[in-house]
């Protein structure tokens, strides 16, 4: 879709969500990334060694928590970056605390 046509808080609001949608999906690859990395480790670690499956086992749940803490950090420095549709009208919480101290 094309946002040269659109109102500028309609475009502004276009973009916010596609980028929600890229963090989305960024962060559903990471984590297929990780347990399918877990897996296929797993499978070949148990071969190798003979252990068919403990060492597969303790890595699919090992990969789980990593899955959750990767994920967090990656959407949080995501959401870090997008920039927030603010009205010119409006002011920051931040903003109204230095007006009343000065």
């Amino acid at each position: 879709m094309r946002t040269g046509n659109l109102p500028d808080k309609s475009r502004t609001q276009y973009i916010f969500n596609a980028a929600l949608t890229a963090v989305g999906a960024q962060v559903g690859c990471i984590t297929l990334i990780i347990v399918f990395s877990a897996l296929f480790i797993g499978r070949w670690l148990d071969q190798l060694l003979g252990t068919k499956p403990i060492l597969l086992i303790i890595l699919i749940l090992s990969s789980v928590p990593l899955a959750l803490v990767i994920t967090f950090k990656v959407a949080m420095r995501a959401v870090n970056r997008i920039p927030t549709p603010q009205s010119s009208d409006k002011q920051t919480h931040s903003q109204k605390e230095e007006e009343t101290s000065e």
